[in-house]
């Protein structure tokens, strides 16, 4: 199995993702969106951007690596932000620079950002959800 990512010419370069993957493989994986609970279903990061984008990585990680999958084989992230405005995206990348440290990865596939009224509980700031690729 293998993804390439590419940002191609006469698209911009983003630094957070890259435009367009390309994944060879027999089975897709649909990570569901994953919030910012821990291991006891607690909120973690309760009222911090950050922390909670950290946390929604991690999970995506443990889901990944449940079915014998890492983030070198995602070929897609979604991401729901509560009440998006352009000032967060420092907070969102400090949060995916940090669960990148700790997972040992640069989880840069093509990603889409959405901004929504609200999530599943009041406390819940972000949602990421992923796509695999795996043999």
């Amino acid at each position: 199995m293998a993804i390439t990512l590419v940002n191609p010419g006469g698209l911009p370069e983003v630094g957070a993702y890259r435009q367009v993957s390309v994944a060879t493989g027999s089975k897709l994986v649909f990570i569901a969106g994953q919030v910012a609970w821990g291991p006891g279903g607690d909120t973690v990061g309760e009222g911090d951007l950050a922390a909670q984008v950290e946390r929604c990585y991690l999970n995506i990680g443990i889901a990944l690596a449940e079915v014998g999958a890492s983030f070198d084989d995602v070929a897609k992230l979604t991401v729901y932000v509560v009440d998006w405005t352009p000032d967060k995206m420092p907070l969102l990348m400090e949060g995916i620079t940090r669960a990148a440290a700790k997972l040992g990865v640069t989880p840069v596939p093509p990603a889409t950002l959405l901004g929504v009224a609200a999530l599943d509980v009041p406390d819940h700031l972000v949602e990421i959800e992923a796509t695999a690729v795996i043999d």
